[in-house]
């Protein structure tokens, strides 16, 4: 009987700032974490990642290659970013040079379950629960909804 190739949890050439929290089992690698930050269970932080300090990701979220997180920020519980828009009709099989970066501004909330494509996000945004945001958010504002729109102004 055939058995699989097993790969560990873990927290692996991580660049930490001062008085980092992380709750294990968590896979983190080949990231950076700013001062101050906490980062949940079940959480994964893929390489080139970058979180700003203070910030907060909650368990089960999952942040890919190429996202920025900047100062101060929330990301609840569940929330998935996307990197690969699938431009070829399927997944980029290991081309990225298809993927594409996300960049979240300061002050930025982002409520569970949602979900961000490659975009840019200014400061002072809030993103309702389970909002896809699609497209590059350049106004401070609530957002909710599929697609994300502004809800109002803040």
């Amino acid at each position: 009987m055939p058995h699989p190739k097993l790969y560990k949890v873990g927290i692996r050439d991580v660049s930490f700032g001062e008085n980092v929290k992380v709750v294990q089992p968590s896979n983190l690698y080949e990231c950076s974490i700013g001062d101050d930050s906490f980062i949940g269970p079940f959480v994964e932080i893929q390489k080139g990642v970058a979180i700003g300090k203070r910030c907060k990701i909650q368990s089960h979220s999952f942040i890919c290659e190429l996202v920025v997180i900047g100062d101060d920020c929330v990301i609840a519980h569940g929330v998935m970013f996307i990197n690969d828009l699938f431009q070829i009709g399927g997944p980029a099989k290991g081309d990225q040079s298809l993927w594409q970066k996300t960049t979240i501004g300061n002050e930025v909330c982002i409520g569970s379950n949602a979900t961000i494509l490659p975009v840019e996000i200014c400061n002072k945004v809030v993103i309702g629960a389970g909002a896809v945001v699609t497209k590059d958010i350049t106004v401070s504002g609530i957002y909710a909804g599929n697609p994300a729109e502004m809800i109002r102004k803040l």
